[in-house]
């Protein structure tokens, strides 16, 4: 089962031709599939295992979309006494506006416009997350998102996707056929499917990017990961910073 990629393809959330009404019903349907679907359930497996109480942390989330899982990342921490700083990109203003919109109590989220590819809107994360957009790159394009990560990240990177198989193309034909009706995610999940990387070739993408010694592993509802993590850098007590305030 061939990945098929062709750049002329564009996902539906990704075109600025598409009205405002069906990019905002999407992205319900597109926070709802990750709620239900296994993606919330990931990033707070690895915020449970490297993030302690009472600490602060900088995050950046690259191709952010509806900026829900910035906020699970806040609302997590919060329940524990820990502070988040996250700097959420995205490509499309539009997408862009609808998660501003969504986040208005998440003064810890701050959103920029911008290529995952291009300049970082800062340095010195302790997080560099991306989750489920690998598959809207080309194999050359992917790569050199990986490395980004790397070299953006001081302590750890997180890199989520779908794993492409034939049991991930049939669940998104039936989920979007059953449960959706936005003829935008309907779209996009399907073409998802089969632009994303087998799991041998998001090994493959990992290792051509540079990345020693990560974690790869399958996670449910047809997902995959790759990490790095590094465990002698240790913690930055809050009273040890200056933290912007909230307001």
């Amino acid at each position: 089962m061939n990945r098929h990629f062709d750049p002329a393809e564009r996902e539906l959330i990704d075109d600025p031709n598409t009205p405002p009404a069906d990019l905002d019903r999407a992205l319900d349907d597109l926070i709802s599939i990750s709620r239900r679907f296994g993606g919330h359930r990931l990033v707070r497996h690895f915020l449970s295992r490297w993030l302690n109480p009472g600490r602060c942390y900088r995050f950046l989330d690259l191709c952010t979309g509806a900026g829900d899982l910035p906020r699970v990342m806040v609302e997590w921490a919060r329940a524990r006494g820990i502070t988040l700083r996250i700097d959420a990109v995205d490509a499309n203003p539009a997408v862009l506006e609808l998660a501003r919109k969504r986040s208005e109590t998440f003064p810890e989220i701050h959103f920029h416009q911008g290529n995952a590819l291009g300049e970082a809107p800062g340095e010195g994360y302790d997080l560099v997350h991306c989750s489920l957009s690998l598959h809207h790159f080309s194999e050359e394009d992917a790569a050199r998102l990986l490395v980004r990560c790397r070299e953006l990240s001081n302590r750890w990177a997180l890199v989520s996707d779908l794993d492409r198989q034939p049991l991930t193309t049939a669940a998104i034909w039936l989920v979007a056929g059953l449960l959706y009706r936005s003829p935008v995610a309907r779209h996009d999940g399907r073409l998802s499917a089969r632009r994303a990387f087998s799991f041998h070739e998001m090994r493959r993408l990992a290792e051509a990017a540079g990345w020693l010694r990560f974690g790869h592993a399958r996670f449910a509802c047809c997902r995959q990961a790759i990490w790095l993590e590094s465990r002698d850098l240790g913690d930055i007590p809050l009273a040890e910073v200056e933290m912007p305030s909230l307001a």
